[in-house]
């Protein structure tokens, strides 16, 4: 059985995560055109006013997966400006993180389960693997899980297949 590396986690998976949110984008705004429906009305949506609007969500998933793999190699991460308003934005989005993570290679992650680092909103510095496991992965998960429950739940034809993408063996 092959270890799973540092790398597998933060830019392998953190890819797969973005296709996916890049697959739903594309229903929503399909089913946006169909029926006729403003964008808008689904970037605006929340789950319950005190939360983030699908946008954020989107935004969200997109900082944190590629200031994953930046922070547990020592880099800083993209400052992407959230500007956006429409599908077709968030989608360069996206593909802004995906360029960078596809940059980032396996041999940068040397060490960096040991390395200290600096989340935002964090007071305090963790050691990279409690970063990764505790703080980074579970974030992101719950920002695209958010995202995909805002598009469900507003009608947009969504399934568990859409979230989790086609099968591939590691």
């Amino acid at each position: 059985m092959k270890e799973v590396s540092y790398y597998q986690l933060a830019v392998e998976n953190n890819l797969r995560i973005l296709h996916n949110l890049s697959h739903l984008l594309d229903k929503a705004a399909a089913y946006c055109a169909e029926l006729k429906i403003e964008e808008r009305a689904l970037l605006e949506a929340r789950l319950f006013p005190d939360m983030f609007p699908l946008v954020r969500q989107i935004q969200a998933v997109s900082d944190m997966t590629q200031g994953c793999a930046a922070r547990l190699i020592g880099q800083e991460p993209l400052n992407l400006e959230s500007k956006e308003t429409s599908f077709a934005e968030l989608q360069k989005r996206i593909t802004q993180s995906a360029v960078y993570l596809k940059a980032v290679k396996e041999t940068d992650f040397a060490g960096c389960e040991s390395r200290e680092v600096h989340a935002p909103h964090r007071d305090k510095p963790m050691r990279g693997e409690v970063f990764l496991l505790c703080h980074a992965l579970p974030n992101i998960f719950f920002h695209i899980t958010t995202a995909y429950n805002l598009l469900r739940h507003n009608g947009v034809p969504v399934g568990k297949a859409d979230f989790l993408g086609p099968f591939r063996d590691l």
